[in-house]
Formats: structure tokens, sequence, C-alpha cells
């Protein structure tokens, strides 16, 4: 504040007044460190969330899930990996979890969820956490089940391309389970006849769902349950058709195995002979797991 001479009439003697001076803003200079702080600290909570999203994906990511109708042999080829042998079983209607050991430093865990339409829903919680996704059927029973194991397969599919871009998704695999009672009257192995009847019969179908979607019928009866499905996942770009072929499915690879659960002649055989028939899939499992 400066000071200003005034002259006083009266008294004949010079005054001096202090002059006002404008405030300085003050509280624009605190309002500007107030903001650059909260920036500051907003960047900070940033890069600790990234960091911690990073790690937790890292994480995540280590299940196998095994799905698929009721009797395909889920429970079966769990205490298989467990055990060393199919142990008695019988419909699951709740979900099972295990820790498997496929090696000395390898462990994973293997989640078995029950095929029933009404809870088969499960499955969608454990789904960020899997790795791979094991879909089992029943060949034996395929050719007059095919339509039911379409409509759970195309749920599984359905649930898989609608994840989240920023979501890596889970690897898929189709078990053709209980190969070995199929009769072969060809020089194709039983697994591989397995394979090829499963896939043929489970492409009719779901080729079925697809075409009646894209015609904008609902799919309503061509599952075991009858629901009206409105859902996605059948696209195959690369087809020179359009139509379903796994092989040019656009949710990814998928890898079929052959497998069953086969009791050996003498009691000190009978884990190499379970063993066996999974050889071909436990070995996918250490490569891939």
């Amino acid at each position: 504040m400066e000071a200003r001479e005034s002259f006083d009439s009266q008294s004949g003697y010079g005054t001096v007044k202090p002059e006002a001076q404008p405030v300085v803003p003050y509280t624009n200079q605190q309002t500007l460190k107030f903001v650059s702080l909260s920036l500051l600290f907003a960047l900070v909570f940033v890069a600790i969330f990234i960091v911690f999203t990073k790690r937790r994906s890292s994480s995540r990511g280590n299940a196998l899930l095994l799905v698929g109708p009721p009797d395909g042999g889920k429970t079966a080829i769990l205490s298989t990996l467990c055990y060393g042998q199919a142990l008695h079983t019988h419909t699951s209607l709740q979900t099972n979890s295990s820790i498997v050991a496929l090696s000395e430093k390898k462990t994973i865990r293997v989640v078995d969820i029950p095929g029933h339409p009404r809870i088969r829903d499960q499955f969608r919680e454990h789904i960020d956490d899997a790795k791979a996704i094991v879909f089992v059927v029943d060949t034996s029973t395929i050719s007059r089940n095919g339509a039911a194991v379409a409509e759970h397969l195309h749920y599984i599919f359905h649930a898989v391309t609608s994840l989240p871009p920023s979501q890596t998704p889970p690897t898929l695999v189709l078990l053709a389970h209980k190969a070995d009672l199929l009769k072969t009257t060809s020089s194709a192995t039983p697994d591989a006849l397995a394979i090829s009847r499963v896939k043929n019969v489970l492409e009719r179908e779901l080729e079925k769902r697809r075409v009646s979607q894209s015609g904008g019928v609902g799919v309503e009866g061509l599952g075991e349950d009858g629901e009206q499905s409105e859902m996605g996942g059948l696209d195959c770009s690369n087809s020179a058709k359009g139509e379903f072929k796994f092989d040019e499915w656009d949710g990814g690879e998928i890898s079929f195995f052959g497998t069953s659960l086969r009791l050996g002649k003498a009691e000190g055989d009978q884990e190499k002979s379970e063993q066996d028939g999974l050889s071909l899939f436990l070995e996918w499992l250490n490569e891939h797991m």
C-alpha cells in the first residue's frame, strides 16, 4: 500500500494518507494449486489401476472348465485327472472343482460344470478365470441327441464371443468322448471315427441354428429344453458358402480329441489304461495350460 501526501487547509500541515491497492487474487492461485494436485493424484491413481489390472490379468486364466450335456463323462474325466482312475459317478447337480498336478512343477484348477439346462449357466461364474473350456460329448449318443448337444455348444460359443475385446477368450477344446464304444468297420481308429462323427453331426445341427437365426426365425424347439434363442456366435466369415464349419469359425481355433476311459485287464495296469484313453488330451494340457 503506497502513502500519498495531501494538504490540510485548516491546520496548514500536510498529511500522509495511505493509498489502497487492488487485492492480489490469492484465491485464483490456491485454486490452481488445488487443480494441479488433483490432476497429479488422478494420474497416480490411473497408473496404479493399470498396474493392478495387468497383474490381475496375468494371474487370471489358470482354470480348465469341463462343460457339456449331462452323462457325457465330465465327472469321470475329472476323477481320472485327479486320481488316475475313473470313479463311480452319477449326474452332477453342483459344480465340482479340484487341483490337478500335470507335472511336478505344474498344477491347474479343473472345474466340472453340471450340464443340466437349468444350472449349466454356472460356467459363467468361472469364465473370467478360464484358460480353456473343454466341451465333452458322448460320441455313442450324438446321432440321436445332436440337436440338444448343438444347442448347448451354441450357448458356449455365444458366451465366448460376447466377451469384451480387452479380455483374451479361453481356448476351446471338444472331446469326442467314449470313443471306445464305437464299432469301426474301416481302417480309421476309434478316436478318429469319434471326432469325425461329432464334427459332422454338430456342424449340421449348428448350421440349422445359424440359418434359422439369419432368416429371422427363432431356434426354439431345436434344443433339449425348447427355449427360444437369439444367440450369436456362429459366424464363419471365411466359409465359402457362409455355412457353419468348425475350421472356419470366427471365434478362434477349436482342438478336437477322441477320448475314452478304458479299464485295464489287471489291477496294476488300470491307471495306465485309464491315462492311455486321455493320452493325447493330457499332452495338450501339458503344452497349453
